[in-house]
């Protein structure tokens, strides 16, 4: 009996993310026909993806492609990105799509933030344009321990120490719980040849600081399993956010009624909730109703109106002019 050879581990285990990834997202196999496009950029990540994908997809009766975007950042951006689809067709993807972008140098968001902004715009133009079901895009559990981490210097709450969501709309996220040696031996083992974005090594992006000094120390100190463990500190945060959201979305409809000008919110009915709730309630308002996304400290003196009455306000937050009257909590937009 001929004896199959054995399959490279690191292989298996990013096949088996993808596979298991798409079955969660309603491809299990019999699905019926569709497209799934791989989100790549030419590095051991997306490319280890991108491999996994045009394996599995067929099995699964999908029909799967790529999209790579050229944010136009680096010298000969565009020989990168063309290497990248010349690598997307030698493994069967098809259709492949190089999207050029244009990165604003003076966005509010930074440089990473901005060139996030136009790649996530970018992806999703192609997906529509290409009518797919979902694009994949290659975070692994190393990029989740170091959103965490930012997370952490800036003083962020639950929602963003959730770090980055496995599933958010028509984006899928299968090697969360891969970490990064995975799929560098995974192109290794299929004799792929990643690029390395020289971004990666730049200290002067702060994800680059985590990764490369942070982190590190970190594991020497502490011990390993330091990214596993931030992941799962993820996990548990998108736990409770995700409760709270529902806590919230099923209270805010009893609580909140039209007011001259505004909204208002009964204190009696603020003041019955934790303050966890409570506060969620009140930056859900401001943010659902008027679109302004109040700091910790906004939102501490608003709450101060229900549990700290003293006569105090209105307090003037971005947008916002909020005020006690009587039994109630009154939004009104600055005019």
């Amino acid at each position: 009996m001929t004896r199959l050879p054995r399959l490279n581990p690191a292989v298996a285990r990013t096949r088996r993310a993808v596979r298991e990834a798409l079955a969660g997202a309603g491809s299990a196999p019999g699905a019926g026909e569709g497209l799934v496009l791989v989100a790549l950029s030419g590095g051991a990540d997306s490319l280890a993806l991108a491999a996994a994908v045009a394996f599995e997809a067929p099995r699964l009766g999908l029909e799967a492609g790529a999209a790579i975007v050229d944010h136009g950042l680096q010298p000969d951006s565009a020989g990168v990105s063309e290497e990248a689809a010349a690598a997307a067709r030698g493994l069967g993807l098809d259709p492949v799509t190089v999207e050029r972008v244009s990165v604003p140098g003076n966005s509010e968001a930074g440089p990473e933030g901005a060139a996030r902004e136009a790649r996530y715009a970018a992806l999703e133009g192609v997906r529509s344009g290409l009518g797919a079901r979902l694009i994949l895009t290659a975070h692994t559990r190393d990029d989740q321990a170091e959103q965490v981490l930012l997370a952490l210097a800036r003083g962020s709450g639950a929602r963003s120490l959730a770090g980055i969501p496995r599933r958010r709309g028509p984006i899928l996220r299968p090697f969360l719980e891969l970490d990064r040696s995975t799929t560098e031996a995974a192109c290794a083992a299929q004799g792929l040849s990643p690029w390395r974005d020289p971004h990666n090594s730049d200290a002067g992006y702060a994800r680059v600081r985590v990764r490369d000094r942070i982190l590190p120390v970190l594991e020497a100190e502490l011990g390993p399993g330091i990214a596993a463990a931030l992941a799962r500190t993820a996990e548990l945060a998108r736990e409770d956010a995700e409760a709270f959201d529902d806590m919230v979305a099923e209270t805010i409809e009893e609580i909140v009624e039209p007011a001259e000008a505004g909204i208002a919110v009964s204190v009696a009915a603020l003041a019955a909730n934790p303050a966890a709730l409570r506060h969620r309630l009140i930056r859900a308002v401001a943010a659902a109703e008027f679109g302004s996304h109040l700091s910790r400290e906004h939102t501490l003196a608003i709450s101060a109106l229900v549990t700290d009455w003293r006569g105090q306000g209105p307090i003037h937050v971005p947008g916002i002019s909020v005020a006690r009257s009587g039994g109630l909590i009154v939004f009104t937009a600055h005019r």
